[in-house]
C-alpha cells in the first residue's frame, strides 16, 4: 500500500516524513476511538435483538448509520491528540532537537501539522454537511419502520414479545401460511380500558399507519374503574392496530439533525418555538470543522515554543490540555445558549475563530514570546535543510 503523501506540491522529504507519522496515528486514533463509542452506544440495541428476535444484520446496518456522526465528533479531539502526542514522542527521540538545531522554524516544523489539519477541516466539512444529516436520517427512518412496522413480525411462538412499554403479545404457535394461534394480549395504551384480549386465531395485516392483526373468535376483558366490576366481550372479529405502541401515526416526525444545513438557516419546518434551536445547530455544523485547526494549532504552541529543552517539558502540553478542555466546554455552554437565544450566534464563531488567531500569533509571530524566547534560526542553514 503506498504511503500518503503531503496534498502540497511544494513539501520536503522532511515534510512527508512527518505527515507520514501523524497521519497513520490519526486514522488509528480515530478508528479506535470510534468503535469505541459504537460500541457503547450500540449497546441500547441489544434488546431489539434479544428480545425481539431482530437479526444481526438488521443490527449491524441500524448501528453503523451512526458511524458517520461519531467521526464528525470525535476527530478535530483526535486531530489534536495525535499531533501533540507524535510531536511530544519526536522531542523524546531528540529528532525535534536535531531539526531546530537545523535552523528550521517553528513554521516549517508546523507545516505537516497544519496540512493534516487542513485535511481533517475539510473531511469534517464533508461529514456536517452531507453524510451525517443523510446517514441520521436513514438511521431514524429504519429505527420507524422497525418500531412501527416491523415490530408485528417479529412475534416469537411461545414468548411474551414486548411490543412497547404498554402492549405485549403473547403467541402460541404461527402456522406455515402465516396464522396466528392462540393469541393473548395485554394493551395498556389506554390507562382508563386496560385490557386484556384473549383469541383463538389471528392474522397479521398491513395498515395504512402500520401492521395490524385481525383477531378472531375471541372475548375482550375490562374493569371497570367506577363499579370495579369485570366486563367481558366476545367476538367474532376484531382488529388491533400494533402501530400505536410505537407512539407514532402517519408520517415520521423530522428531527433538526438529519435536515440539510440550509434548511437549519432557514427554518421554515421547524416549528416556531424551535426556530433558534435550528439556526444554532446550523452555524455549528459551519463551524465545527475548523475547531481541528484550532486545536491544532493550540497542539503546536505547546511542542514548539518556549525556551529550547532538549528533552521537551511538561507544563506547556498539560496547559494545552486545558485549555482544549475549556475550548470544547465552552463550545457545549455557547451552543446551548444560542439555542435558546440567536443573539448569541457570533459567539459560536468566535469560540473557534479567535483562539484558532491567537494560537497562529504565537507560533508564528516574532513580537509574541509569552513563553520565552526562540532558538535563533540560520537563514542559510535553514534553507538548504528545507530544499534537501
Amino acid at each position: 500500500m503506498p504511503l500518503p503523501r503531503m496534498p502540497f506540491p511544494w513539501a520536503t522529504r522532511l515534510d512527508r516524513y512527518l505527515f507520514r507519522q501523524i497521519f497513520w496515528a490519526l486514522i488509528a486514533a480515530t478508528g479506535g476511538l470510534t468503535a469505541l463509542i459504537w460500541l457503547t452506544q450500540s449497546l441500547r440495541f441489544v434488546e431489539l435483538v434479544v428480545n425481539r428476535g431482530l437479526s444481526m444484520l438488521v443490527f449491524l446496518k441500524l448501528t453503523g448509520l451512526l458511524i458517520p456522526s461519531f467521526i464528525a465528533v470525535i476527530l478535530p479531539i483526535t486531530t489534536y491528540v495525535v499531533i501533540q502526542f507524535m510531536y511530544l514522542r519526536l522531542a523524546g527521540d531528540r529528532e525535534i532537537t536535531v531539526m531546530r538545531a537545523a535552523g528550521l522554524s517553528p513554521f516549517a516544523l508546523a507545516r505537516p501539522a497544519l496540512a493534516l489539519a487542513l485535511l481533517t477541516t475539510v473531511g469534517g466539512y464533508w461529514l456536517n454537511l452531507s453524510l451525517v444529516p443523510e446517514s441520521l436520517a436513514a438511521f431514524r427512518q429504519y429505527q420507524w419502520e422497525i418500531r412501527n412496522k416491523v415490530a408485528a413480525f417479529l412475534l416469537q411462538e411461545g414468548v411474551f414479545t414486548p411490543i412497547s412499554d404498554k402492549l405485549v403479545v403473547y403467541v402460541r404457535s404461527r402456522t406455515p401460511d402465516g396464522a396466528l394461534r392462540g393469541i393473548l394480549v395485554d394493551d395498556a395504551r389506554d390507562p382508563t380500558l386496560h385490557a386484556t384480549i384473549l383469541a383463538e386465531t389471528g392474522q397479521l395485516m398491513e395498515g395504512s399507519h402500520g401492521p395490524r392483526v385481525l383477531l378472531e373468535r375471541g372475548s375482550r376483558q375490562e374493569i371497570d374503574r367506577k363499579t370495579g366490576r369485570l366486563n367481558i366481550l366476545t367476538f367474532t372479529e376484531n382488529e388491533i392496530d400494533l402501530a400505536e405502541a410505537g407512539g407514532t401515526e402517519g408520517a415520521r416526525p423530522v428531527d433538526m439533525s438529519e435536515v440539510t444545513t440550509a434548511d437549519l438557516l432557514n427554518p421554515i419546518r421547524a416549528q416556531e418555538r424551535d426556530a433558534p434551536k435550528w439556526i444554532a445547530e446550523g452555524h455549528r455544523r459551519l463551524v465545527e470543522p475548523l475547531t481541528s485547526i484550532t486545536y491544532a494549532l493550540v497542539a503546536l504552541v505547546a511542542v514548539l515554543t518556549g525556551p529550547f529543552q532538549r528533552h521537551g517539558g511538561f507544563l506547556r502540553p498539560l496547559f494545552s490540555v486545558l485549555a482544549v478542555v475549556m475550548l470544547v466546554a465552552m463550545g457545549l455552554t455557547i451552543n446551548g445558549l444560542a439555542a435558546r437565544d440567536t443573539a448569541l450566534v457570533p459567539l459560536i464563531w468566535a469560540r473557534a475563530l479567535l483562539p484558532a488567531a491567537v494560537a497562529a500569533a504565537m507560533l508564528f509571530g516574532p513580537e509574541f514570546r509569552l513563553f520565552g524566547p526562540r532558538i535563533p534560526r540560520s537563514p542559510d542553514r535553514a534553507d538548504r535543510t528545507v530544499a534537501a
